[in-house]
């Protein structure tokens, strides 16, 4: 079984930058290196959508189309740690951020929420205006 802790949300104005962290415990070096992370978001009232991905080695990426080219995902396999690199942030970034861990072995990279079977608590992130 893996644990998944997300960190580093907090308050920031627009045009900042921040840096989310997810850490994999539990048998985590074993699974958390060869599967697919991804990283999400829940804004209130809304539901919770696909923010950016990567595959097992990091070699593959994809984005959300409206954090492409502000929003920039990693990985540190030795750590079991996966990053959220946000730079440029708006208002409409505010929500609580979710890293997840993909079902299947992550040679490819996963957008949907069904991919997906271990999720962390969430960190809040607000950007003010």
């Amino acid at each position: 079984q893996v644990q998944l802790v997300e960190s580093g949300g907090g308050l920031v104005q627009a045009g900042g930058s921040l840096r989310l962290s997810c850490a994999a415990s539990g048998r985590a070096l074993n699974v958390f290196n060869v599967h697919s992370m991804g990283w999400f978001r829940q804004a209130p009232g809304k539901e919770r959508e696909f923010v950016a991905c990567v595959n097992w080695n990091g070699g593959n990426t994809s984005y959300e189309d409206s954090v492409s080219g502000r929003f920039m995902i990693s990985r540190d396999n030795a750590k079991a740690t996966v990053f959220l690199q946000m730079n440029s942030l708006k208002p409409e970034d505010t929500a609580v951020y979710y890293c997840a861990k993909s079902r299947q072995y992550g040679r490819t990279c996963y957008r949907t929420i069904g991919d997906f079977d271990t999720w962390g608590q969430g960190t809040q992130v607000t950007v003010s205006s």
